[in-house]
C-alpha cells in the first residue's frame, strides 16, 4: 500500500499475536517498524524474532524491550524511532496483560498492574509522541500521522472477573477521542480498535482458547487470525486515512463501527422531580 511506504511505525507489544500481525504487514508495505516488546516469551527474543522476520523479507525494523507502563518508555521509543529511521508517523497501542479476579478478591497489586500496562502505557507513548508532532507542526511542518489505541469489548460492556481490564479498556476508548480532539490541529488523526482474535491472552482464558481455537481444517478460513484485525490497523495507520475518533470492533471478516455512549430513554417534566414521581416513572 503507498500510503504505508516509508513510514516510521511503533508497535507495542509487538512480539507475537495482534502486535506481531501489525509489525509484519506495514513492513510488508514498506514502513520501519519500531517493534516493543518486554520480552516474556521465546526466551526473553520476542521482539528480535519479529524484527529478523521482517528483515529476511526485506523490511526495515529495530526491537525496544521497554516497560510500556513506565512514563519514560514513551520518550526512549520516539528517540529510538527518530535515531533509526528519522522520523515517526504513526503508533499502534497494543501492548496488553490479564489479572483476572473477582472485585472482592481483585489485589491492589492487580489493578495497579492492568491500570498501568494499558491505560497508562497508551498515556506514556501517545503523550510523548504527540508533543513531538505538535512541535513539528508549529516549526511549519506538515504531519500526517495516526495513533491507533487497543480496547476491548469488555471496556465497553463490562465483564465479570475483569474490573480492572475493563476499566482500563473503557478508558482507553474514550482517550482515543480526546486524542482525535485534541491533536487534529496538529495533522494527527486517533482511532480506536476492538479486536476479536487468538492471542496469549485469549489463550489463558477457560472456555475462551476452545472457542477461538484455530480450524483442523487447512482451507478453512480462520476467523479467530490475529492477521484478520491487521489490514485495518495498517489503513488507520497510513498517509492515505482521513478517519479521526472513531472506534471499530473487528472479527473475522467484518468491521463494524462501535458508536460511543448515547442517549436512549427521557424522562422529562416542567420543573424539578419529587422523589415518588421519579421512582414511579423509573420503575
Amino acid at each position: 500500500m503507498a500510503g504505508l511506504e516509508n513510514r516510521t511505525v511503533i508497535v507495542t507489544g509487538a512480539g507475537s499475536g495482534l502486535g506481531r500481525a501489525y509489525a509484519l504487514l506495514c513492513a510488508e508495505n514498506g514502513s520501519n517498524v519500531v517493534v516493543n516488546d518486554m520480552g516474556s516469551r521465546d526466551d526473553g527474543r520476542a521482539a528480535d524474532l519479529v524484527v529478523e522476520e521482517i528483515e529476511k523479507a526485506g523490511g526495515r525494523a529495530v526491537a525496544d524491550y521497554s516497560d510500556i507502563s513506565r512514563l519514560s518508555t514513551g520518550n526512549v521509543l520516539v528517540d529510538l524511532a527518530l535515531s533509526t529511521f528519522g522520523s515517526i508517523d504513526a503508533v499502534i497501542n497494543n501492548a496488553g496483560i490479564l489479572r483476572d479476579h473477582t472485585l472482592v478478591n481483585l489485589t491492589d497489586a492487580e489493578w495497579d498492574a492492568v491500570i498501568a500496562v494499558h491505560l497508562t502505557g497508551h498515556f506514556n507513548l501517545s503523550r510523548a509522541v504527540a508533543q513531538h508532532w505538535r512541535d513539528a507542526s508549529k516549526r511549519g511542518e506538515t504531519v500526517n500521522a495516526s495513533l491507533v489505541h487497543t480496547s476491548s469489548t469488555v471496556g465497553l460492556a463490562g465483564a465479570v472477573g475483569q474490573a480492572n481490564y475493563a476499566a482500563a479498556k473503557g478508558g482507553i476508548a474514550t482517550f482515543s477521542l480526546c486524542c482525535a480532539q485534541e491533536l487534529s490541529r496538529y495533522g494527527v488523526r486517533s482511532n480506536c480498535i476492538v479486536p476479536a482474535a487468538r492471542t496469549a491472552l485469549t489463550a489463558d482464558q477457560p472456555g475462551i482458547a476452545d472457542l477461538m481455537a484455530a480450524p483442523t481444517d487447512p482451507d478453512a478460513f480462520d476467523e479467530w487470525d490475529p492477521s484478520n484485525v491487521a489490514p485495518i490497523v495498517a489503513y488507520l495507520s497510513s498517509a492515505d486515512c482521513t478517519i479521526n475518533g472513531r472506534t471499530f470492533h473487528v472479527r473475522g471478516g467484518t468491521v463494524t463501527e462501535m458508536i460511543p455512549w448515547q442517549k436512549s430513554t427521557v424522562l422529562a417534566k416542567q420543573g424539578r422531580w419529587t422523589l415518588n414521581e421519579l421512582a414511579a416513572s423509573l420503575r
